[in-house]
């Protein structure tokens, strides 16, 4: 696990290859092994693999260009009827898509071939939000939170130190 956290890293650049729907339904299961406040639960997903339909979040979603290259993507969704205590999908989306990059980076492919993915944020941006429940005719309680482009890299990056004592607080600011 430590290996998939410290290797992690948002890849843009993918190859043209398909990604299994065994493989997404293991990133998705990862995912859905996330907390949530009240164990609510409250994430839906929305599995994405026309052409067509991800090339079109990249007329309202500046950052989304990726979509035109991969095969697939999943958009998580916090579904507030689902709440327990209101306002914490958020938190528990996200939780959940975390788990869900993680799987991705410790996830091997055919030929034990990498996969990448990235988080395009989509809420709390209006255009984003209004254009994505458009376009997937999301349910009105249904209010989609990112985009995961999921794909074989098709770029290296480097690991990453991150760490930054400077950042921690012992006690009191």
């Amino acid at each position: 696990m430590l290996d998939a956290i410290y290797k992690r890293r948002s890849i843009r650049k993918f190859v043209p290859r398909p990604v299994s729907p065994e493989i997404i339904e293991k990133i998705i299961r990862c995912g859905m092994q996330a907390p949530s406040a009240g164990n609510s639960q409250p994430w839906q997903f929305v599995v994405i693999r026309k052409r067509e339909t991800l090339h079109k979040i990249t007329s309202f979603h500046p950052y989304a260009l990726m979509l035109d290259s991969v095969d697939v993507a999943v958009v998580v969704c916090g579904d507030v009827s689902k709440e327990i205590f209101p306002g914490y999908w958020i938190q528990d989306c996200s939780a959940c898509i975390q788990n869900m990059l993680l799987a991705v980076e410790s996830i091997r492919g055919e030929d034990n071939l990498e996969l990448g993915a990235v988080w395009l944020g989509i809420y709390p941006v209006e255009e984003r939000v209004r254009g994505l429940k458009e376009l997937l005719e999301l349910p009105q309680e249904v209010i989609p939170l990112a985009v995961i482009p999921i794909g074989y890299k098709g770029e290296k990056k480097e690991i990453a130190d991150k760490y930054n004592p400077a950042r921690i607080h012992f006690e009191k600011w």
